[in-house]
């Protein structure tokens, strides 16, 4: 049913179980995994930037804050990318072939984007659990996911 898997996962603890479920239909359909971590402000941890005055006369001060960002960026990048081959390491030990992916952008767009390119049959995706102002507030990436995508989409609790 089922030959092509996207899985959209992020640096939360909630990401190894969801894994964990990919790599288990994926091992049940017999189907290739695509696992995708996207680059994003939106998401929880990612490094910002703070204290940017925008006055020339903290010009060093700035200067510091904005090496301190790309240093904290870098690693929020590096991050990402160790989980990924982590990950597609324990697919490829399972028997279940694998390949990932880290693009930079809004993570529901670039879910959405990947899924098609890739020409996957499902997308599967966690859910942080807002609701309500929260929602309306920062947004929800599976709601985006499930109204955008073109194929079906798993939203695990």
């Amino acid at each position: 049913m089922f030959t092509k898997i996207l899985v959209a996962i992020d640096l939360s603890t909630v990401s190894e179980s969801l894994f964990e479920k990919a790599l288990s239909l994926a091992k049940f359909y017999q189907a290739e995994l695509m696992l995708l971590h996207v680059l994003s402000h939106d998401e929880q941890g990612s490094p910002i930037v703070e204290g940017i005055t925008g006055l020339n006369y903290y010009e060093m001060v700035e200067l510091e804050t904005i090496k301190s960002y790309k240093k904290r960026w870098q690693e929020y990048i590096e991050t990402g990318l160790e989980r990924l081959t982590t990950y597609a390491t324990q697919a490829t030990e399972a028997g279940v072939a694998s390949e990932y992916s880290q693009p930079m952008g809004k993570p529901g767009h670039q879910i959405c984007e990947a899924a098609k390119e890739w020409n996957a049959d499902l997308i599967i995706i966690g859910r942080r659990g807002y609701s309500g102002l929260s929602e309306l507030i920062l947004g929800s990436v599976s709601n985006y996911t499930l109204h955008h995508a073109h194929c079906s989409v798993l939203i695990v609790q």
